[in-house]
């Protein structure tokens, strides 16, 4: 039985297990590095679900609050921190179901409940409980505390551009959103839909979507919600992972959208443990299978000739390499030392470092032919 807005519950697919994978990986690095330097965090879940699967797996509201409160080292990272878990769920019987399964998973865990962690939940829309969250804060001339959010709808309607960019005008706040390019292609040039299109991507634009085919059409309408992301809501750095279903087609896309480069290695490095390959996809088809393509053997090929064309005739710190690994290619920072090894070892580029030293270590100027 496919997931959909008419069931309370439904079985756990293979992409939304992967899916849920990247989510717990990274918010086991989100909450104890923010926690550092903010008094209060919020993880916004707006469309929350059931809270559980048709064979008893957790949903996304358990799992975030199980990352944070099971953390080994929540008793040393998290007591200074207050941690909001809002989660929205307009379905009566997913919102009845959701608080049931929140109220056992606080019974379980009894008296030892954390007092710093508290949790609201509301049956109104995403769009509803958002936009009246920031027209408070913006009354009152005051900002959204540090917030995850984790946007994951059945379809395209209720998470508009312009509304995600008021969301996270605070710096400090970060988007994780199932973009469902199945219909977004579908119904992008038919007029069937187009109310809703224009509000998804802020623009009329996905109409020059008209004459493509195929993934010409599709990476066209990643990549203008991508560069909306950018140019709206104003994130700098997007990182997308693409999600096949059972017939080989592309059912959605997960956007992650964010200022900081710290979040974009610590989601990279979520979404290449899904990935292990690097192409940042997951094939509900290839499920429970070997992985083929391993970081054992990655192909370093295309990062190779990107540096030895962007960097051409440079002499730049290894830093500046790093930085440009993880914000400008589909590659992790971890990555540049299997590119400037062979280099160097074959003389193609020249290596400046302290004498003794054979590794890359901060500091080190690499000169580019």
């Amino acid at each position: 039985m496919p997931a959909g807005p008419s069931q309370p519950v439904w079985p756990l697919e293979p992409h939304t297990l992967a899916k849920h994978e990247i989510l717990r990986r990274y918010l086991g690095a989100w909450f104890p590095i923010m926690s550092k330097w903010n008094s209060r965090l919020i993880f916004f879940d707006g469309f929350a679900g059931p809270g559980i699967y048709q064979s008893g797996e957790i949903g996304s509201p358990l799992i975030a609050l199980q990352v944070l409160i099971q953390h080994p080292l929540f008793s040393s990272f998290g007591q200074g921190t207050e941690y909001l878990f809002l989660f929205c769920e307009s379905d009566p019987r997913r919102f009845a179901s959701l608080q049931q399964r929140l109220d056992a998973y606080k019974q379980s865990i009894g008296g030892s409940w954390p007092s710093n962690v508290k949790i609201q939940c509301t049956s109104d829309p995403f769009d509803a409980t958002a936009s009246g969250i920031v027209s408070y804060l913006e009354n009152k001339g005051s900002q959204l505390a540090p917030t995850f959010a984790f946007i994951d709808p059945f379809g395209i309607s209720g998470l508009p551009m312009n509304l995600l960019a008021r969301l996270v005008k605070s710096p400090k706040c970060e988007l994780f959103i199932n973009m469902i390019m199945n219909t977004a292609k579908r119904f992008a040039t038919s007029g069937l839909i187009d109310r809703s299109l224009e509000e998804l991507y802020g623009t009329n634009q996905y109409l020059n979507a008209e004459g493509l085919t195929g993934r010409d059409r599709i990476m066209f309408l990643h990549d203008l919600y991508a560069d909306q992301l950018r140019n709206v809501a104003g994130m700098k750095h997007i990182q997308s992972f693409e999600m096949i279903n059972r017939n080989g087609h592309t059912s959605y896309f997960l956007f992650y959208a964010t200022r900081a480069v710290e979040g974009l290695r610590a989601m990279k490095d979520a979404m290449w443990r899904a990935d292990p390959g690097g192409g940042y996809q997951f094939s509900d088809r290839l499920a429970g299978q070997d992985v083929l393509f391993s970081e054992d053997f990655l192909d370093v090929v295309p990062l190779t000739r990107d540096l030895l064309t962007h960097f051409a005739g440079m002499e730049v710190d290894v830093d500046v390499l790093e930085r440009y690994v993880l914000t400008d290619t589909p590659y992790r920072e971890t990555h540049l030392r299997r590119v400037l090894r062979p280099l160097e070892k074959d003389g193609s580029l020249t290596v400046i470092r302290q004498p003794g030293r054979k590794q890359f270590p901060s500091g080190t100027r690499i000169r580019f032919p």
